[in-house]
C-alpha cells in the first residue's frame, strides 16, 4: 500500500532465478506486463516502493525508497511546456539497528525537463538525482542525501504477485474504489550503503510495490496499517486494514504465497484480516501515538509484528504534507520464533489523511 506517504498523493543474489518461466510473462484482463511496470500517467496518482533489510557484516539496516506521481486535472489542457500537469515526489529513509538511528529525506518536482521523469514502457523512474531503473530481472535504486546514500542492485527471484482480483485491489465498501497493484517479494539485494564517510557493503532482501488508481480513501477513512514481510523460508506475506475514525476497520485485505515453485497466492477477502494493537510509542517530535507491535490474524496464520526501532517517524510536511510511521519490523510465528522480516507503515495516527 501507500499514498503521499508512500500512498499519499491518494516502496549476495542467488546464482539463477528459482522460477522457470519468465517473470514478466503473465497477461491478465487488467494487467499486461512490461508495460504496466511502467508509468500510467492518465490515471490520478501512482508509486513505487522499495523497502529492505541490509547486513553489513554484522550490523543491521532497514532502508525505504519511494516515488510518487500525482496527476494535476487542473493543468491538462494546457500547452506550455511549463505547465505542472504531473507532480513529482520521493521519499528514502535509512534505519540503523544497533546505532538507534533513523534518518530520511524527500524530493519533490514538476515532471520534465529532466529534473522529474517517468517511462510508459518500463519502470524509469528520476526525480532529480534520486532514481529506480528496471532492465531485464533487475532494478537499480540510487539516493542521496546529507546523511545516507543508497546505490543498490535488486535482483528478482519470484514472479510478480498480483494482488487481490488478479492485481485489482480493493481499498474501500464501494466497488470504485481500488488499485492497480502488485509486489515484487524476496528481491535480493547487493550494493553499498553510505553513512557520512563510511561506505558500507551491503546485501539483503527487498520488497517492490507498485500501485496506481483513480480512486480516492473513502470518506470515512483516516488511514490505515500495512504490512509487507519476507518471510525466511521463501514465501511473502502481504496484510492491510483502512481505519476510520473510531480507530475500527473499515476495510482490510492481503495476500500470503508460499516459497513453492509456481504456487499461486492465497488472496485474503474483506473480513479475514484483523489488527489488535499490542504496544504503542508515542513520537517526542509529534506527540502521535503509534502501535509499534501488533497481533495480526490472517487466513494462512497468527502473526506479531514488531519494529526493529520505535523512532521510525517520517515527516513529509515540506513535500507530501503528511506524517506518517514506515520501518523495519520483524514478523514472529505463533511459536514465538522469528520467521521473517520487512516494514511496517502506519498513517492517520499525526492526522487524518486528506487526498
Amino acid at each position: 500500500m501507500s499514498f503521499i506517504s508512500r500512498r499519499q498523493v491518494l516502496a549476495a543474489g542467488l546464482a539463477a532465478p528459482l522460477w522457470p518461466l519468465p517473470l514478466h510473462s503473465a497477461v491478465t484482463h487488467a494487467l499486461q506486463f512490461p508495460r504496466d511496470l511502467g508509468s500510467h500517467p492518465e490515471l490520478a496518482i501512482e508509486w513505487w516502493y522499495v523497502t529492505g533489510r541490509l547486513l553489513s557484516g554484522q550490523r543491521e539496516f532497514g532502508f525505504q525508497l519511494t516515488f510518487f506521481r500525482s496527476r494535476v486535472p487542473a493543468t491538462q489542457g494546457m500547452t506550455s511546456a511549463f505547465a505542472a500537469k504531473q507532480l513529482m515526489f520521493a521519499h528514502a529513509a535509512v534505519t540503523d539497528v544497533a546505532g538507534r538511528k533513523f534518518w530520511h529525506d524527500q524530493r519533490l518536482a514538476r515532471e520534465g525537463f529532466e529534473v522529474a521523469q517517468t517511462s510508459q514502457s518500463d519502470t524509469a523512474v528520476k526525480l532529480r538525482d534520486w532514481s529506480l531503473r528496471h532492465a531485464t530481472t533487475q532494478y537499480q535504486a540510487l539516493a542521496t542525501s546529507a546523511d545516507f546514500e543508497l546505490d543498490l542492485a535488486l535482483r528478482e527471484t519470484q514472479p510478480l504477485l498480483l494482488q487481490g482480483d488478479m492485481g485489482r485491489s480493493r481499498k474501500g465498501p464501494n466497488e470504485s474504489q481500488f488499485s492497480f497493484y502488485y509486489s515484487l517479494p524476496q528481491l535480493q539485494v547487493s550494493g553499498t550503503l553510505g553513512l557520512g564517510k563510511e561506505r558500507l557493503p551491503v546485501q539483503g532482501t527487498a520488497w517492490l510495490d507498485h500501485e496506481w488508481s483513480n480512486s480516492l480513501l473513502d470518506a470515512q477513512a483516516v488511514g490505515w496499517d500495512w504490512i509487507g514481510i519476507n518471510l525466511r523460508d521463501g514465501g511473502a506475506l502481504t496484510a492491510f486494514q483502512l481505519r476510520d475514525k473510531s480507530g475500527q476497520a473499515l476495510w482490510d485485505g492481503g495476500s500470503f504465497r508460499s516459497a513453492a515453485v509456481g504456487a499461486a497466492a492465497q488472496i485474503f477477502r474483506q473480513g479475514e484480516v484483523q489488527f489488535q494493537a499490542v504496544r504503542r510509542w508515542t513520537s517526542p517530535l509529534t506527540k502521535a501515538s503509534y502501535p509499534v507491535e501488533w497481533e495480526v490474524k490472517t487466513p494462512a496464520g497468527v502473526y506479531r509484528i514488531k519494529s526493529a526501532f520505535d523512532a521510525q517517524e517520517l515527516d513529509s510536511r515540506s513535500s507530501t504534507g503528511a506524517v506518517y510511521w514506515e520501518g523495519l519490523s520483524e514478523l514472529i510465528g505463533s511459536n514465538g520464533k522469528l520467521i521473517g522480516h520487512g516494514y511496517l507503515e502506519m498513517t492517520g495516527y499525526a492526522d487524518p489523511l486528506r487526498l
